[in-house]
């Protein structure tokens, strides 16, 4: 009652290995991440919001490390991390005495007073450094 098929006709073939590699996802994928970090790269800004006095003064790069930020209340924040003022003079202290040649900068809030601002200056003098930068936004048109 059974009935011979021939055996070739549901005989599969051996698998053949795919050697190619299909990158058009692959750069579809980047081109994607390209455009969203195109898009997103201009909306990023500094962590702790300050409104910063404006200046008349040619433009100069500021690094991202070492930046003290005194916003609105006085709180003071380094590389926009909460410090208390009691405890950044010896933080800066450590790092004059790692690298004597470093650096810092400070971006202060037009609206805190000229006297805390100047009380932070000689904190970080008084610590051991000596390369004191202060950020300010250059007027409009200029």
């Amino acid at each position: 009652m059974m009935q011979d098929t021939g055996g070739k006709r549901f005989r599969r073939k051996a698998s053949t290995l795919l050697t190619e590699i299909n990158v058009t996802p692959f750069v579809d994928v980047m081109l994607v991440l390209l455009i969203i970090f195109m898009v997103t790269a201009p909306m990023m800004q500094s962590g702790v919001q300050v409104e910063l006095p404006k200046e008349d003064v040619g433009a100069m790069e500021v690094e991202e490390e070492n930046v003290l930020t005194i916003d609105k209340e006085g709180a003071l924040f380094f590389n926009d991390k909460m410090v208390l003022r009691e405890d950044l003079g010896g933080r800066l202290q450590a790092m004059a005495a790692a690298a004597p040649d470093t650096h810092v900068y400070l971006r202060a809030d037009r609206r805190v007073a000229y006297g805390a601002v100047m009380d932070i200056l000689a904190l970080i003098k008084n610590s051991g450094i000596v390369k004191i930068g202060m950020v300010t936004e250059p007027e409009p048109g200029s």
